[in-house]
């Protein structure tokens, strides 16, 4: 039996995160006290800052199956740098004027899959600029070192999950509806299981700037406006990606603008654009709900962007309806907007104490990784490191 962990001293860790909708970044601050095996936190506060046009242009011009240059990369690594700066002062503000690290993940640009084998991952963000302008450690690049032990890399909030959820009653899923849905579920005596689902924001946006000049479709509204189209449902559900085992995981470099295109000019007739939009809504919401099946679970507690969408919310809750109901990482104190940002402080937290972060049984890796690179060095190691926390507890 591992020891229990000693109470510790409290660290306040600021994290970011920018998804696959490069839409913005996810500031928030947290304090985190161990007590026995229980690692405390107490969320600070939260905040959202725009990307604006010009960058989300420059981001999208690089993203695959665009060709780009080196100069592009190292323009926009510099540029996403000053950006997550920022961003890592506001939380600083949050934390009280004073933290101990910063969580900064960077902007994912690529995520090389051959064959269902991660080969590498691309993350942009200039760490060394964040930590002159905060001046404490900063954590970045925290795919890399499980990529390496052969992981996929992704996702990385099961941790979280899996320290937040009590499988107590039950299989119970946490679902993150992102530019990418992935899952995590947690069920008494198993190994906690977490992998990309598929497109939640990527194709609906996608096809919102396609179709309607638009960054997304606000509220859902044009797709609940439409019907879904059967024969367009049928090309995009026959995507091989949906039938492959876990571990896996996806991004933009599979569900593109381009992948959207190609499934139109292949169906051979025209879609009105409310259509596209409510069969792109029904894609996610049965993969989703498939999967959710698949395991058996009771409850699905969702956070991600996603949520804000009441058209693909309400098709989930009808899908699950009489099997698994569903509801946000609000009701467990995690603001749903924020949720993903929490897991990254969380998993600062952990490599701050010399901690693995990745889930081998979600990744796929050979072994448990302790995640990340701090810039501009690495905290001092405490006298005794704490063993891995069994529980996370959300205070006010």
């Amino acid at each position: 039996m591992p020891k229990a962990l000693r109470g510790g001293p409290s660290l306040r860790i600021v994290g970011l995160m920018s998804g696959t909708s490069y839409d913005g970044v996810d500031v928030v601050a947290a304090e985190f006290t161990p007590d026995g095996e229980t690692l405390r936190m107490r969320p600070l506060g939260h905040r959202e800052l725009d990307y604006d046009e010009a960058l989300r242009a420059e981001i999208g011009a690089l993203l695959p199956p665009a060709a780009t240059t080196i100069e592009a990369v190292c323009r926009l690594d510099n540029r996403l740098g000053e950006v997550f700066a920022e961003a890592a002062a506001l939380g600083v503000e949050l934390a009280g004027g004073q933290a101990d690290a910063v969580v900064s993940p960077g902007q994912t640009v690529f995520h090389w899959v051959e064959r269902g084998t991660v080969r590498g991952t691309l993350q942009l963000g200039a760490p060394a600029r964040v930590a002159a302008r905060v001046g404490v450690p900063v954590l970045s690049d925290l795919r890399s070192a499980d990529v390496a032990a052969g992981g996929q890399g992704a996702p990385l909030v099961p941790a979280f999950d899996a320290l937040l959820l009590d499988p107590a009653g039950g299989p119970r899923a946490a679902l993150n509806l992102g530019g990418i849905a992935n899952l995590t579920v947690v069920a008494p005596d198993a190994p906690v299981l977490g992998y990309d689902v598929g497109p939640a924001n990527a194709l609906l946006d996608a096809a919102s700037r396609r179709l309607l000049d638009r960054p997304c479709d606000t509220d859902g509204a044009r797709a609940a406006a439409g019907r879904v189209h059967p024969a367009l449902l049928d090309l995009l559900l026959a995507e091989p990606y949906y039938a492959a085992a876990p571990p896996k995981s996806t991004g933009k470099e599979l569900f593109h603008a381009g992948y959207l295109d190609d499934r139109l000019t292949a169906l051979g007739e025209p879609v009105a654009a409310d259509d596209v939009l409510a069969t792109l809504t029904e894609v996610t919401a049965r993969t989703v709900a498939a999967e959710c099946d698949r395991h058996r679970v009771t409850e699905v507690v969702a956070a991600g962007g996603g949520v804000r969408n009441p058209t693909l919310t309400g098709r989930l809750a009808a899908l699950g309806a009489g099997r698994w109901r569903l509801r946000t990482t609000d009701e467990l104190g995690v603001p749903a907007q924020a949720k993903e940002a929490y897991a990254f402080a969380l998993l600062g937290w952990l490599s701050w104490h010399g901690l693995p972060g990745a889930l081998p049984s979600v990744t796929g890796a050979r072994r448990a990784a302790v995640l990340g690179s701090w810039t501009p060095s690495g905290p001092a190691r405490p006298a005794e490191p704490p063993v891995p926390p069994r529980r996370l507890v959300v205070s006010d």
